[in-house]
């Protein structure tokens, strides 16, 4: 579904993103960990066409994507969740879901209605379906950020530390919405740094360090590795041992 050939993106001197490879299979799920400035978000908004890659390819169900633009990607199946949520406060959720559908997935007339109000399902806001989004506690406006994505029809989920700032209670609710992501086929890719709702979640974990890809493969058995001890959790191999 999504394949990363020998991709590279600098900001002068800095390299965030450094001949980074990466395959991810339709269904499959993957979690994204690294220490802050690590390039995670660098690597999302390539994929994305946030920026513009220095070299390398992207492809996208079957399609190069590399030099597509970001809403092209989009109506193609991509969908993509911020770090930080940026709702429309002037609109309601329902409005928001249905703009999404119909300028991220291309939708029109009833069927961006009813692609709106099945994300607003999915992700447990009907009760709160006619709420201005200003008003809408943390843990909605996350749910906010997912239901938008969804409304597109998407393929392919890029989470962005959806699940900052929310309690370990609010972290189960939103692994349980995943869960039925999951169930109707979409793929995730999930940037976290709660580990412990990757590993409860995620088939397969890859770890970045200052752009570069440390680590890929099974979440325990990647989790163990001394590389990932000494560069992410910050520990000496030593210590680790």
């Amino acid at each position: 579904m999504l394949r990363l050939e020998k991709v590279n993106k600098s900001y002068g001197s800095l390299k965030v993103v450094d001949d980074f490879s990466l395959e991810v299979a339709s269904g499959e799920v993957l979690g994204v960990i690294g220490p802050n400035g690590a390039g995670k978000t660098s690597l999302f908004s390539a994929i994305a066409g946030q920026v513009a890659i220095d070299s390398g390819k992207i492809f996208f169900n079957e399609k190069n994507v590399t030099k597509a633009l970001p809403y092209r990607r989009c109506l193609g199946g991509m969908g993509r969740t911020f770090q930080v949520p940026q709702p429309f406060k002037g609109m309601t959720v329902f409005e928001s879901a249905r703009v999404a559908a119909n300028f991220g997935g291309g939708m029109k007339g009833s069927t961006a209605d009813d692609f709106a109000i099945n994300a607003v399902a999915i992700t447990g806001l009907l009760d709160s379906i006619n709420t201005p989004c200003a008003q809408l506690t943390l843990l909605d406006r996350k749910r906010l950020e997912l239901t938008r994505a969804l409304a597109t029809n998407p393929s392919l989920l890029l989470l962005d530390e959806i699940g900052g700032g929310l309690t370990d209670h609010e972290i189960h609710e939103l692994i349980g919405i995943l869960e039925e992501i999951r169930r109707r086929g979409i793929s995730i890719i999930w940037i976290e740094h709660i580990v412990h709702a990757l590993m409860s979640f995620v088939e397969r974990l890859i770890v970045i360090n200052f752009g570069v890809k440390i680590a890929d493969g099974e979440p325990k058995k990647v989790m163990v590795l001394p590389e990932v001890h000494e560069i992410y959790l910050g520990l000496d191999v030593d210590d680790a041992a």
